[in-house]
């Protein structure tokens, strides 16, 4: 990995594009705000992207675009949740091949969460039934997931030093 890779957020957006989780590793959180905004503006790029596509099976969407002092760039995984990422920007050259490895390890960690048989993807009777029943990772059974989310940042952060 480069030098200096390290991921200032992570998002994942359900098929109807509603957030499914949304991490920042940055210290101040008053720039929590600003990574949301960054995921819902990734959907319009995204969403242009898929359809120029087509069905050429291609999941990872590359840079979308640069914002200010930050790097997005896309992954859309077979089941069309989206996963935006968010790297700060540098002089140094940042391969797709380390990116796609960082996107490949955060659908791992997102597969393997779902595929748990044990938990329970039923949203309270609040949520819309329009809505996904993934949108309950706030629940503490989402624990796991959160922390493989975690792992590897930290990983990727360890990496770059």
């Amino acid at each position: 990995m480069p030098p200096n890779i390290k991921l200032n957020a992570v998002a994942f957006i359900s098929p109807q594009n509603q957030p499914i989780l949304i991490r920042t590793f940055v210290k101040p959180d008053d720039q929590a705000i600003k990574y949301h905004y960054i995921a819902h503006t990734s959907l319009d790029v995204i969403e242009e992207r898929v359809t120029a596509a087509g069905k050429s099976g291609e999941c990872y969407l590359g840079l979308l675009f640069c914002l200010e002092d930050v790097a997005v760039y896309g992954y859309i995984t077979p089941l069309k949740v989206k996963i935006v990422i968010a790297l700060p920007l540098s002089d140094s050259v940042v391969r797709d091949a380390e990116v796609t490895a960082i996107f490949k390890a955060l659908h791992m960690a997102y597969y393997s969460s779902i595929s748990n048989p044990f938990l329970k993807l039923h949203c309270s009777n609040e949520v819309s039934s329009e809505q996904s029943p993934l949108l309950a990772v706030g629940n503490p059974k989402w624990k796991s997931f959160k922390r493989r989310v975690d792992e590897i940042s930290r990983v990727v952060g360890q990496t770059s030093s």
